[in-house]
């Protein structure tokens, strides 16, 4: 049997491409997302050691109000406190930059995926094209060879009576 071209062998060969695309797409955001996470727990940590301290400072706060500290003395801690506050504020602002970026490269990563599995679909279906039109194929052209082959035994068959029929002619 010989070897038929596919039809649409190129369209297969564009969808196979975009397939390996999607894949490839699907991996970055990925990497992306890992990075934007690894971002978002180092934030975290900052936040967590400033708020750490500006706990133990308030505790030493309260605890020097008891001992009945100076006022200088406190008005200092106080005064410490706010810049404490304040780089605590600006670590929770890097914090929510962070999470907004996960929550972005995690809309990436959904839409990767989704397209990734749209892709495979459409390769998918195009590949069980391919095998139905492949079955079809094989079907028309055994059919067409078997007629060829009627043909030939028929043509044969044919050839095979008259040279009986000459035969039996010459010895009579």
């Amino acid at each position: 049997m010989n070897a038929l071209n596919y039809p649409l062998e190129q369209l297969m060969t564009i969808k196979k491409n975009r397939f390996d695309q999607a894949v490839k797409i699907l991996e970055e955001k990925k990497l992306l997302l890992e990075q934007a996470y690894e971002k978002l727990f180092d934030a975290t940590q900052e936040r967590d050691e400033v708020l750490a301290h500006k706990m133990a400072k308030l505790t030493q706060l309260r605890e020097a109000l008891d001992a009945g500290t100076s006022t200088d003395k406190i008005q200092q801690m106080k005064t410490y406190l706010k810049v404490v506050e304040e780089r605590l504020q600006e670590k929770e602002r890097i914090v929510v930059q962070c999470q907004k970026a996960v929550d972005l490269a995690q809309k990436q990563v959904d839409l990767a995926t989704e397209e990734l599995f749209q892709r495979k679909k459409d390769l998918e279906k195009l590949e069980m094209h391919k095998a139905e039109w492949e079955k079809e194929m094989r079907y028309w052209t055994e059919r067409k060879e078997g007629a060829e082959q009627d043909e030939q035994g028929s043509a044969t068959y044919t050839l095979r009576k008259r040279e009986a029929k000459s035969r039996k002619k010459n010895q009579t």
